[in-house]
């Protein structure tokens, strides 16, 4: 009897222990058989701060290890380059990517849509009109309408074809006929599909009003299924603030802007910072995002200094300067782009740089002239006198006085007044008489006091 109890005691545990691992093995199932989606909301125009969120979001997804990712999109369009950067993320992504348009998907967001693996639309929606506009609205030349044709046509291509059998024959047809993309983009007439037409020219999977009914209309509606939405952390918002390409810039007003005005006034002050906050809000959320990388960083201080070479150091205006000049652009410029862009497949694309350089010399030319304006309103001094000759001379103490050069020797080490401001070249009055003079290094305003170091070529340089 006992030895019959324990037998029925070992097979109750035994029985227990393999349900609890049936049970185990049945979660496990239910698990693995659960698809995963991540979706990104896009309802705004498309520039650089949301190509970058979109990156961000996309390079979340994989590492999670979504099964789906699903763009949610409204918009009418936007910058070029930023749909070209989204454009490339979904081809080269390996997880399935499904547009829902939600209601429109013009232009940019029609080159966007085509480039995702489905596209679902909702009621009411449409896509197309992809023809290449300027700021203004106005239609650019066919050379881009041409080059955005053939970008529709390569991203229906990279689709590839589909096999239809039809009796006996058996025909490839393109998944995305790249006709119909190049339709889109015309100066003339613009193609542009409701949900049914797109359905009908297989441009679209399906229709639906949410979410919801995309992944129902994907995984059914008896398989069970998870959603991640993507979440912009403050921080982020802060970063896609500052990649707005008006807030850039701005910014690179405000460095420009510093720095001039730095040169204009003698010592260390209000410009200087300007400009360096300025650097720092431009180059820090670029540098967080990966857009700036260390050469460029280095490149940018090497043409600060090479410009305060030529400026304080070497005399005239040459090839310090305009090295200087040169490489402060590039690599403002060069900060806004994303390298890997520019350098895919060992050859350069110049098409990205186009729209970063346009701000950066538009910026640099807008600060310059209002730099020179408020300089002529702010400081006593003309501003750039020294490059053109002045129509009249004031007569008595501002005029320049020629001298001789015999005895410019016994003036070193004396001191001398500054007559007009020596920035750096100027006049300055030694023993009541008036020589023209030249600052070392630095600028010196009228009344200070000053040293002298030397003579050459009949003027005199001085030292603070």
């Amino acid at each position: 009897m006992k030895h019959f109890t324990r037998i029925l005691i070992y097979a109750a545990i035994a029985t227990i222990v393999s349900f609890a691992g049936y049970s185990n093995l049945s979660a496990h199932t239910i698990s693995s058989d659960t698809t995963s989606f991540y979706v990104i909301k896009l309802h705004k125009e498309i520039d650089a701060s949301s190509a970058r969120m979109f990156t961000d979001a996309l390079r979340e997804a994989e590492k999670q290890n979504a099964d789906y990712c699903i763009l949610n999109l409204n918009t009418y369009g936007g910058a070029l380059d930023a749909a070209d950067s989204i454009r490339s993320a979904i081809i080269r992504t390996p997880i399935p990517v499904i547009s829902f348009i939600n209601i429109q998907a013009a232009s940019a967001g029609a080159l966007i849509s085509i480039a995702c693996d489905s596209i679902y639309m909702s009621n009411g929606s449409s896509i197309g009109a992809a023809t290449v506009v300027d700021g203004s609205g106005n239609v650019l030349p066919d050379k881009y309408q041409s080059f955005m044709r053939a970008m529709m046509r390569a991203t229906a291509e990279s689709h590839g074809k589909k096999v239809i059998i039809n009796g006996k024959d058996t025909i490839e047809v393109w998944h995305r006929d790249p006709a119909i993309a190049e339709s889109m983009v015309s100066a003339d007439s613009v193609l542009s599909f409701t949900p049914t037409e797109a359905m009908a020219n297989s441009y679209c999977e399906g229709m639906a009003e949410n979410i919801m009914e995309v992944i129902q209309n994907i995984v059914g509606k008896s398989m069970e299924y998870t959603i991640t939405e993507h979440k912009i952390t403050a921080t982020n918002r802060i970063i896609y603030f500052f990649l707005n390409p008006v807030i850039q810039g701005l910014l690179l007003m405000l460095i420009m802007g510093g720095i001039y005005f730095e040169f204009q006034t003698p010592g260390i002050g209000f410009p200087l910072a300007a400009a360096v906050m300025g650097m720092v809000l431009y180059f820090v959320p670029l540098y967080l995002e990966g857009f700036v990388q260390n050469w460029e960083i280095i490149f940018f201080f090497l043409g600060i200094l090479l410009l305060l070479m030529e400026i304080f150091v070497i005399p005239g205006f040459g090839i310090a300067g305009i090295c200087g000049i040169l490489l402060i652009v590039i690599t403002l410029a060069f900060a806004m782009i994303d390298n890997d862009i520019v350098f895919e497949g060992g050859t350069i694309n110049f098409r990205p740089m186009i729209k970063p350089f346009a701000i950066v010399l538009i910026s640099s030319t807008t600060v310059l002239f209002l730099s020179i304006y408020l300089a002529n309103r702010l400081f006593p001094t003309k501003a750039f006198s020294h490059i053109a000759l002045k129509t009249h001379l004031s007569s008595g103490k501002e005029g320049f006085v020629g001298v001789e050069k015999e005895g410019l020797n016994l003036l070193a080490g004396k001191k001398g007044c500054v007559a007009t401001d020596l920035k750096p070249q100027g006049t300055v009055e030694v023993e009541g008489k008036r020589y023209p003079a030249q600052m070392i290094y630095g600028y010196a305003q009228k009344g200070e006091i000053v040293e002298i170091s030397h003579h050459e070529g009949g003027r005199l340089y001085c030292r603070k």
